[in-house]
C-alpha cells in the first residue's frame, strides 16, 4: 500500500486521537501538527514536527492531506487553505457554523479537485448501518415519523470550554449534530423546521451561553415528520433515535448501546458497536455521566468503541485519498451532502428559534 502523509490542525481530544490513529494505520503517517496548547506535546509523542504557522503547514510538499480538528468556529480557514494548496481534507463536524461557510468550503475543495470528507462518525457505527439495512430491505415498511433525544444535565464548570458557547461551537445543535445528520440520511433532507428553546437553567459564572433546551420539529418533502430534543437542561437524560414505519419500528439506543427492530411485537436486537465488550463499555459509561451531552478534553481517556470508529473513519479517508472506491454507505460524507444538509437545517432551526416561526430550508 502507498503511504499517505498527513498534517493535523488541532491537538485536543479528537485532533490528538485522529493523529495517533493515522500513525498506527497501515499506509499513513503524520508528519506535522499545528494549533492548540498541546501541539508540541503531541508532536513529541508522534515524533513529528510542530508547525507554528498554518500557512507553513499547508505549503509543505511532504503533506498530501490535512485533518482539521480545530474548534468548530475555526474550520473554514484551514479547509480553504488546504484546498488552495491542493491538499485533500478531512474536517471534523460540524463542518461550519453557517451554511454559506460550509458551501464555500465544499466548493473550494471541489474546484481544487481534492477529496473532502465530512467527519460525521456516526455513519461508521455497526448499529447505524444495521438500521440503514433494515430500512432498505423494507423491514419497517415506509418510514413515517422519527424522534430523537440527546439530553442530560450539566453542573457548573470550573473552566468553561469553547464547546459551551454559541459563537465558537454553535451550541448543542451544532456541536452534537450527529442525530440531525442521521435522521436526514434516513428520511431525506428536511424542507422546513420549527424550533423552540432557550437557556433555562445554565446562566452565569461557570456556564457558557448556549441554549440548554432545544425542541425541534422537522417536516420532510414526502410529508413525513421528525421531532428532536437537545440540551443540558434535562435532569432525566436520554440518548436514542426511534423510527416508526408502516410495518414496524426501529430503536437506535445509544444509552443502552443496542439497536432493535420491532415487527408486531417481535423484537430483533443487534449490537450498536463492533463487540459486546464495546457495547458494555458504552452502556456503563452512561451510568456515570449523561453521555449524550458530555465532551472530551485533551486529557480524557478515549473509550475503545470510539477508538474503533475513528479507525474506520480514518481508514475510509486514507483509502479515498489513495483513489480507492468509496463505500456507498458513506458516499454522502464525500460529496458534500452530509456537510451541507446538516448545517442548512441547523442554521434554519436557529432562525426559527429567534423568530418564533416555521422556516423553510
Amino acid at each position: 500500500m502507498k503511504s499517505v502523509r498527513f498534517g493535523v490542525v488541532g491537538s485536543g481530544y479528537f485532533g490528538g486521537e485522529l493523529a495517533r490513529t493515522l500513525n498506527r494505520l497501515e499506509g499513513s503517517s503524520v508528519v506535522a501538527v499545528h494549533g492548540g496548547s498541546r501541539a508540541a506535546l503531541l508532536a513529541e509523542e508522534l515524533q513529528c514536527e510542530a508547525v507554528e504557522s498554518l500557512e507553513d503547514l499547508m505549503r509543505r510538499e511532504d503533506i498530501v492531506a490535512i485533518i482539521v480538528a480545530s474548534p468548530s468556529h475555526a474550520h473554514k480557514e484551514p479547509v480553504m487553505l488546504a484546498a488552495k494548496h491542493g491538499k485533500h481534507v478531512f474536517c471534523e463536524k460540524p463542518i461550519a457554523l453557517t451554511l454559506s461557510d460550509c458551501e464555500a468550503m465544499v466548493q473550494a475543495c471541489r474546484s481544487a479537485g481534492v477529496v473532502f470528507m465530512a467527519g460525521h462518525i456516526m455513519h461508521f457505527m455497526r448499529g447505524v448501518n444495521q438500521v440503514k439495512a433494515w430500512i432498505a430491505s423494507g423491514e419497517i415498511g415506509r418510514p413515517l415519523v422519527c424522534h430523537s433525544e440527546r439530553t442530560g444535565w450539566e453542573d457548573k464548570q470550573a473552566n468553561v470550554s469553547w464547546k459551551k458557547n454559541n459563537a465558537t461551537s454553535g451550541g448543542h445543535l451544532f456541536h452534537h449534530i450527529h442525530e440531525l445528520d442521521f435522521l436526514q440520511a434516513i428520511m431525506g433532507p428536511a424542507v422546513s423546521v420549527c424550533m423552540a428553546g432557550g437557556n433555562l437553567a445554565h446562566q452565569g459564572e461557570g456556564f457558557g451561553d448556549e441554549e440548554d433546551v432545544l425542541l425541534l420539529t422537522l417536516a420532510f418533502a414526502d410529508g413525513t415528520l421528525g421531532t428532536m430534543q437537545y440540551g443540558s437542561g434535562f435532569r432525566w437524560g436520554e440518548h436514542f433515535v426511534k423510527i416508526n414505519g408502516t410495518e414496524g419500528a426501529i430503536l437506535l439506543d445509544l444509552k443502552q448501546s443496542k439497536v432493535e427492530l420491532n415487527q408486531n411485537g417481535r423484537i430483533v436486537s443487534r449490537n450498536l458497536n463492533e463487540t459486546d465488550e464495546e457495547d458494555m463499555e458504552r452502556a456503563q459509561s452512561y451510568q456515570k455521566v449523561d453521555g449524550g451531552i458530555t465532551y472530551g478534553t485533551a486529557a480524557s481517556q478515549m473509550p475503545s468503541w470510539l477508538a474503533t470508529l475513528i479507525g474506520k473513519e480514518m481508514s475510509a479517508f486514507r483509502d479515498a485519498v489513495l483513489g480507492l472506491p468509496i463505500d456507498a454507505s458513506v458516499h454522502k460524507l464525500f460529496d458534500g451532502t452530509a456537510a451541507t444538509t446538516s448545517i442548512a437545517t441547523a442554521e434554519a432551526a436557529m432562525v426559527s428559534l429567534r423568530e418564533k416561526r416555521w422556516v423553510s430550508i
